[in-house]
């Protein structure tokens, strides 16, 4: 039995916490700072999950930050980083207080940032943050994959990648996690998982935008019927783009070809919020329109991210390499309405 403990009770963190418990791990799913609502309904509905609307597990141990003891951080095997993006300076501060070098670290949180004018993964922010907190010896992680939380929670069968350089770490973490309805492939290629697990929000945005793209004609069911020509176009250009930004980001080409590419991009624009988002624009609805009257109080992965990496990649990215993705970023940054140029 090996100690998980997953910050970040959010849909994915709480669904991850599922495979990890099946598999006969001690498992606790603890809050960020902002969560306290919802561990609370956590608790008080007997590990019914508010957001999920499904059962945890009983043996999952559900705890507030307040109430993440130094008793439970002695000894962890895992620690899964489940919080957003914008909670990795965050939970890296407190990583920090209870690291040990016999702990493995997994993001399951996707993004990239731009610090200093170069894009950074989110495992090399966090990494930096620990080198700067004196910690020199991390071994962080990520996982990709088509993976919708829903599904997991629920059981369905899945697979992912678990990515880190050396292969010898996440074969490790596949065997505390890994279940007949959760499978792991592996992958040394760390940066080209994350870049593709990110990048896959914004081109889902795109292939969810389809179905208004299709055609000039003003017969919405027309479109309704037929656009599957188009959304797969789009979903082609997509992959090609991704493995060309993997490789510019000194990735692996053929990781947009894997799970955290090609499979994750297809699980997300078949259904979720950056698909949903994507119809709204295909519709000739505007971001800032869009997102205030249908998703005011939902995050868009995608949007996020293109306000984090649009300006760097507009100023520096041709638009013959990167047509796709530099509309959906205009579209999004400078709330124009989206265009594609077949």
């Amino acid at each position: 039995m090996k100690k998980i403990v997953i910050i970040g009770a959010g849909a994915m963190g709480s669904a991850f916490a599922v495979p990890c418990a099946d598999n006969s791990n001690e498992v606790f799913l603890v809050g960020s700072f902002l969560e306290d609502k919802v561990i609370d309904e956590i608790k008080n509905l007997n590990n019914f999950h508010p957001i999920l609307k499904s059962q945890l597990p009983k043996n999952i141990k559900v705890l507030k930050f307040s109430e993440f003891k130094d008793e439970i951080k002695d000894n962890i095997d895992l620690l899964v980083v489940g919080v957003s993006s914008k909670g990795i300076e965050w939970i890296g501060d407190e990583i920090s207080k209870f690291y040990k070098s016999s702990m493995d670290i997994l993001l399951l949180t996707k993004g990239l940032a731009v610090i200093n004018n170069q894009f950074e993964t989110l495992a090399e922010k966090l990494n930096k943050i620990l080198m700067e907190k004196g910690i020199n010896d991390s071994k962080i992680s990520a996982v990709g994959g088509p993976c919708l939380a829903n599904g997991l929670v629920n059981r369905i069968n899945s697979s992912v990648v678990l990515a880190n350089e050396n292969l010898d770490i996440v074969k490790n973490i596949g065997k505390m996690i890994s279940t007949k309805y959760y499978s792991t492939e592996y992958s040394d290629d760390l940066i080209g998982v994350e870049v593709c697990a990110a990048t896959k929000n914004i081109y889902s945005m795109l292939i969810g935008a389809s179905e208004g793209l299709s055609s000039n004609t003003p017969d919405n069911e027309i479109k309704k019927k037929y656009y599957l020509n188009t959304a797969a176009s789009l979903a082609y250009k997509s992959v090609s783009e991704m493995k060309n930004l993997t490789e510019r980001l000194n990735g692996k080409a053929e990781t947009a070809y894997g799970l955290s590419g090609l499979g994750d991009l297809y699980v997300s624009s078949a259904g979720g919020r950056n698909s949903k988002m994507g119809y709204y624009l295909g519709q000739g609805h505007l971001f800032k329109e869009a997102k205030d009257k249908f998703m005011r109080d939902i995050t868009v992965e995608g949007a996020d991210l293109a306000f984090e990496i649009g300006p760097k990649i507009l100023k520096e990215f041709d638009q013959k390499e990167f047509p796709l993705l530099i509309s959906v970023i205009e579209s999004i940054c400078k709330n124009k309405k989206l265009v594609i140029n077949w």
